[in-house]
């Protein structure tokens, strides 16, 4: 079945009225008409499976039949901090992360970025946020993560303490801690609340952080740790952790 994200003010009790590209691909491309079905999501986590009853090139007009929770989204929420890479390989990120199940992305400028300007990483949100719909249509998501403004990376860490979440930072130099002994061997001090619900991971730039960075996120309480042995391109790191995560905590079953 179809799924299309949708402006809540379509929803009218148990009328759906769609317009614009979309009632173009639903009548035009996808050659839809009256009895078929589709789901519409409105981005609060429902499922609204909608029949149509008129279709146009303009409009589209369905009743709603039935209406359920999404059973996509994860428990844990992952919050995903990527030092903003070229252009294409941020946009893997933004699909592919939004397929796993990240809930939210920050685009973070940090030393070693290429791009260093905020205003330049912001020219990109209208494509990105077209990226994370069709990704989250077709990964049966309920919600679209959130992409937030673009912030250098001290701003970026009391963002992220400001949450009381589980912070990491990807760093190939950490040689004592790696992601699977911190989710199976939590600190006695992290017991309590443990599994965590909210996770903040940072991931760095082509040119990896710098250790002053890494300083900096210690002191605001972020954790170093590695993947392993093998160096991953920026756009591999963030999505195979993220995997890791959401695997050792039962997301992914």
């Amino acid at each position: 079945m179809h799924r299309f994200f949708v402006s809540l003010s379509w929803i009218h009790g148990n009328e759906v009225r769609i317009t614009g590209p979309q009632a173009f691909q639903i009548e035009r491309v996808l050659r839809m008409r009256s009895g078929d079905r589709i789901m519409i999501l409105d981005n609060s986590g429902w499922e609204i499976e909608t029949e149509l009853v008129e279709v146009n090139t303009n409009l589209v007009r369905g009743l709603v039949r039935h209406r359920r929770l999404s059973a996509a989204e994860p428990r844990t929420k992952i919050s995903l901090y990527q030092a903003v890479p070229k252009s294409k390989r941020f946009e893997l990120v933004l699909q592919k992360g939004t397929e796993l199940g990240v809930v939210e992305f920050v685009p973070m400028v940090s030393e070693h970025c290429i791009i260093s300007d905020l205003e330049d990483v912001e020219k990109r949100r209208d494509r990105w946020e077209s990226i994370i719909q069709e990704a989250a249509e077709q990964s049966h998501r309920g919600r679209k993560p959130a992409v937030r403004r673009a912030t250098f990376f001290p701003q970026a860490c009391e963002q992220a303490r400001q949450t009381n979440g589980l912070s990491l930072i990807l760093w190939p130099a950490e040689d004592r801690r790696t992601l699977r002994e911190l989710l199976r061997n939590p600190s006695p001090s992290r017991t309590r609340g443990w599994p965590p619900f909210t996770i903040n991971l940072f991931i760095g730039p082509e040119g990896g952080f710098s250790n002053g960075e890494v300083a900096l996120a210690r002191r605001y309480g972020l954790l170093p740790l590695t993947l392993g042995p093998r160096i991953l391109r920026t756009e591999t790191a963030g999505l195979v952790a993220t995997a890791a995560l959401l695997y050792e905590l039962g997301d992914l079953e």
